[in-house]
């Protein structure tokens, strides 16, 4: 069955209203396809807007890498050189220990442990929810606990401040933790440039990937173009996020680990991009799309990776394939033995089997 038909058959079962998807190969356009509406009627275009979740990741992990080919960072470099209300930071004696109840650590944190998401900062796959630090992450609104869009983190100085006044999670390079790094690269990276992270990207990812549409705010003369963010409702959908929602305004923090919203062109540009040189050198793709986690970082891990393994900012299958899904209904994969890329975007979370199916139906549909 083509991937076609998988999501033609998709929106009429009712488990999402609408799709687009792409799938790339070098050497040839890309076959594209749009299907249903916005949950309210209005047809999908080849052109809507969509927020993107955590494919934010591996985006803002590019533009670093690029920060590196131009020698401005170094993954061996402390990030305190940048960040310096980080340096020292103690480290939980357990991991649902009090907040007082810490250790020294053994080394600062450098760019590649942020890059690896083993800074020590960030979700626990399993954490138990009661647990000091989880609770202390929500009361400081860190961004790392729910889905993008339930609050506006602090802005970047803030954010710091907040995260600083924490004890680190985990050892430096020990354990694999969700989120809250991809967050903490941003900041890095704008501290680096002396500019904010928007203009980071457009200089380093969006302009020489030929991406119009890619940013953490919608204007007002593309809003026409943007849908609503639904959630599954017990008889169908209903609004999780409006088109004057979060999305509507500059925030205050650029939420890099799922703060873009962008459409199915503009992803195609960045994977094109990214496979081809335009973004960063060979030695970086390979070190982006390298697994760096050990085999029990990979299982403590298995319930966000599913098996596979971690680069920077992006899951390495064990087949080689590299990308990330994100929770608002976003999937992306490219194979590096012949190429191919394939991303899709719906509008409805992945909070339930329904979301699962239809990428695992579409993916599997591409790779047949």
């Amino acid at each position: 069955m083509s991937f076609e038909q998988v999501l033609d058959d998709a929106i009429a079962a009712g488990k999402v209203p609408g799709a687009i998807a792409a799938v790339t190969a070098p050497g040839r356009g890309p076959a594209i396809y749009v299907g249903g509406d916005d949950g309210f009627g209005s047809p999908l275009r080849r052109d809507t807007i969509m927020r993107i979740a955590s494919i934010s990741k591996p985006i803002v992990a590019a533009a670093a890498l690029a920060m590196v080919d131009s020698g401005e960072i170094a993954p061996a470099d402390p990030i305190a050189r940048s960040l310096p209300e980080l340096v020292g930071r103690p480290v939980l004696r357990a991991e649902d220990a009090a907040l007082d109840d810490t250790v020294p650590t053994s080394r600062e944190v450098t760019v590649e442990d942020v890059l690896t998401f083993r800074c020590g900062d960030g979700m626990l796959p399993r954490f138990p929810m009661d647990a000091p630090i989880q609770l202390a992450y929500a009361e400081a609104q860190l961004g790392s606990d729910g889905p993008p869009g339930r609050y506006a983190p602090p802005p970047p100085d803030e954010w710091v401040r907040r995260l600083a006044a924490l004890p680190l999670i985990a050892a430096p390079g020990s354990r694999w933790l969700y989120q809250t790094p991809a967050d903490l690269l941003g900041v890095l990276l704008s501290r680096v440039a002396g500019r904010p992270l928007p203009e980071v990207l457009t200089e380093r990812v969006f302009h020489p990937a030929g991406m119009v549409d890619t940013g953490f705010h919608v204007g007002p003369d593309k809003l026409h173009r943007f849908v609503p963010q639904l959630a599954r409702h017990h008889d169908g959908f209903a609004v999780f996020d409006p088109v004057d929602g979060m999305w509507a305004g500059v925030p205050e923090f650029p939420l890099s680990s799922a703060g873009l919203v962008s459409t199915i062109d503009d992803l195609i540009a960045f994977t094109d991009a990214l496979r081809d040189g335009r973004l960063i050198s060979t030695e970086s793709l390979t070190a982006m799309t390298t697994d760096h986690l050990t085999p029990q970082q990979r299982a403590d891990a298995d319930v966000f990776l599913g098996g596979a393994g971690w680069g920077y900012g992006l899951c390495v299958e064990a087949d080689g394939r590299y990308g990330w899904d994100g929770g608002l209904g976003t999937g992306w994969r490219t194979d590096p033995r012949t190429g191919t890329a394939d991303l899709l975007l719906t509008q409805v979370l992945w909070d339930g089997p329904e979301g699962a199916e239809v990428l695992d139906g579409f993916r599997a549909a591409v790779a047949g």
